[in-house]
């Protein structure tokens, strides 16, 4: 047997950290040790609830079950783990040592079976190290940031080269942050989230909700955005009252003015709003209102939707996702074209056109509205039902690459959540950090632009 003891102190109150280490699938944010976590018993942890664990081994991914045998709140959680060839014990004691700083120790008992029973000697301290790692990634994860990781000269330079930085919107850069942790409470908030039924918007759903977030779930199919909340209430255990639904198809402009309208009445504050919603489309076609439809759901629907519930984010102090896409970096405005008339239709560059001006406008708002916070942010390259759809091909050539929706969201939930100094409203983020709008010569939004820009989506909306 191999025994693991370690003890922490973080600046937290034990209450945010039990409610955090509760839930043993949020070990994939803290335990470098752990490459994927997800929890199979839907709700609150509880005595008998089940975890999936996939662990970094040597290079290998290798599976494991941990089960909840015991909680006693805040004081307490016993796990027993079980993989092929081994088993694990683990106790987590948490002791309040003031109203915001908990002692956290940290047991864990391992036992090798067969093959591996004959090494464990030989395994101990290579255990004690993975130990150490995982102890250290959580009283991270449980500290607030107190400023701003800036991307470094290599990565500046990746950025400025596109290559390299494109490299980093794989899963890899995702592993590679040096902290993951998502441990700010949200709680008595109210964050709206648009095309919330599948990929990132349902996973950053899942997360706010896991905070403490009321949420508030838009789509466009009633039977998807009823199983999309179930499935937020599954995953954070939140009571039925705090996963709330509403049925809008965002490429129009009419369902957009309605859904704004019902949200601005049942919402007089809003706090957090994620326009998530998007789609990339292989031809050209017009919506209802004849605007091009990656246009008006990449572009129209942020702005209308954004500006009407700008009163209730106002009395908030609130903030605003626009979640973009790093293809913009390829494609500038084309703003004697936006409906994409003029030239043989790709549904590639219509997207990335859209979220650029998408970008533009982030700053814009920055600018005119200093009480909200504003933001945009692009998520890397991830395996989304959306991404499948609209580019089965490089969803095909990327499998292994590409990141899960969790990867991809968690800069969203970050931007919404985090109580770290993020500084200025209006910036452009990717993996926690602030990024370049533009990198390519002549995709710069100049200021004369982004007038025209505005004037144009003022007389269309």
């Amino acid at each position: 047997m191999i025994t693991l003891q370690e003890t922490i102190r973080v600046p937290r109150p034990i209450a945010d950290c039990f409610r955090y280490l509760a839930d043993f699938s949020t070990s994939e944010q803290w335990d470098p040790g752990v490459y994927r976590a997800s929890k199979l018993t839907p709700g609150e942890p509880k005595p008998g609830s089940e975890f999936d664990l996939i662990l970094n081994s040597a290079g290998r991914r290798v599976p494991m079950r941990y089960t909840v045998t015991a909680l006693d709140a805040p004081l307490r959680i016993d796990l027993q783990g079980q993989g092929d060839g081994f088993s694990a014990h683990d106790v987590i004691r948490l002791r309040s040592v003031g109203p915001d700083s908990t002692d956290i120790e940290y047991h864990a008992e391992l036992r090798f079976q067969g093959p591996a029973g004959h090494v464990e000697k030989l395994l101990n301290p290579l255990m004690v190290r993975m130990g150490k790692r995982a102890v250290n990634g959580l009283q991270q994860a449980l500290t607030r940031q107190t400023e701003i990781q800036r991307p470094g000269l290599a990565d500046r330079l990746g950025h400025a080269l596109l290559l390299p930085a494109a490299l980093r919107f794989t899963e890899h850069g995702y592993l590679a942050m040096a902290n993951k942790g998502l441990s700010d409470s949200v709680g008595g908030k109210t964050a709206v989230i648009t095309g919330a039924t599948t990929g990132l918007g349902l996973a950053a759903a899942c997360e706010l909700s896991r905070l403490g977030a009321s949420v508030v779930l838009v789509g466009r199919d009633s039977l998807k955005v009823a199983r999309a909340a179930r499935s937020v209430r599954e995953f954070s255990g939140a009571a039925t009252d705090k996963v709330s639904t509403c049925e809008a198809e965002l490429s129009s402009l009419a369902e957009v003015k309605r859904v704004g309208a019902e949200l601005a009445n049942r919402y007089p504050r809003i706090d957090i709003l994620i326009n998530n919603a998007g789609a990339l489309f292989a031809e050209h076609g017009l919506t209802a209102d004849g605007h091009e439809r990656a246009l008006a759901i990449n572009l129209l629907c942020p702005w209308l939707l954004t500006n009407l519930l700008l009163p209730s984010l106002s009395q908030a102090r609130g903030r605003v996702i626009n979640v973009s896409s790093g293809g913009m970096y390829l494609q500038p405005l084309k703003l004697g074209d936006m409906q994409f008339a003029n030239e043989p239709y790709d549904g590639s560059k219509a997207y990335a056109r859209a979220k650029r001006a998408l970008v533009a406008v982030t700053e814009y708002w920055a600018q005119q509205n200093p009480q909200i916070f504003f933001s945009s942010m692009h998520p890397g390259w991830a395996a989304t039902p959306g991404v499948a759809k609209s580019l089965p091909a490089f969803n095909r050539r990327m499998q292994g690459w590409l990141r899960d929706s969790r990867m991809g969201a968690d800069t969203m939930v970050w931007l919404a959540s985090s109580q770290a100094p993020i500084g200025h409203s209006g910036k452009f983020w990717f993996d926690r950090q602030p990024r370049p709008t533009s990198v390519l010569p002549g995709t710069a939004v100049s200021k004369d632009q982004c007038s025209t820009l505005l004037q144009w989506l003022e007389s269309n909306t």
